[in-house]
């Protein structure tokens, strides 16, 4: 039986941010701490409106941008992580992995309720925050699928998918 189904997809060169991580491997190494400039893409599959649109892009896409700007230029820390510790002091953060100790003003970190800052984990976040911010703008929209992806350096991404059962 044929089935249908629509979506919108954006690629936009401004849905973009620097952010500065590092990742922990799973024999315990870990990244130097260092950036780089992701880029973010997305598709909406719903159904169509009484007015043939999925969603109008006007509407989605100052979401995600708004999502990728609170990003921008911050550390990104895996608050999940079982074995980094982050300690308040004053108007900083200290994190500490193992024998590294870091230290940061508050307002230059971002801490992530994930376990480590890998492209993967990012786009479940990024497109967990995104599901939830247009249920919340836009609830008559009822999204079958969104798939967001983040792309730390060209041509090398992580996905997420969310799927409606």
């Amino acid at each position: 039986m044929a089935q249908e189904s629509w979506s919108i997809e954006v690629d936009k060169e401004y849905l973009k941010f620097s952010a500065a991580h590092f990742l922990i491997f799973p024999d315990g190494s870990a990244e130097r701490l260092h950036g780089h400039n992701y880029r973010v893409y997305f598709r909406l599959r719903a159904a169509l409106s009484p007015f043939g649109l999925v969603m109008d892009f006007q509407m989605v896409k100052p979401v995600i941008r708004e999502l990728v700007e609170e990003l921008d230029e911050h550390w990104l820390v895996p608050a999940q992580h079982p074995e980094l510790h982050i300690r308040e002091r004053d108007r900083s953060l200290e994190i500490q992995y193992r024998d590294r100790l870091y230290m940061a003003p508050k307002d230059d970190i971002i801490l992530l309720p994930i376990n480590n800052t890998s492209a993967e984990n990012l786009s479940s976040w990024i497109g967990r925050e995104l599901h939830r911010r247009l249920q919340s703008r836009f609830p008559d929209v009822a999204l079958d699928e969104l798939w967001v992806a983040v792309e730390e350096t060209p041509g090398q991404r992580g996905s997420y998918r969310f799927t409606r059962d």
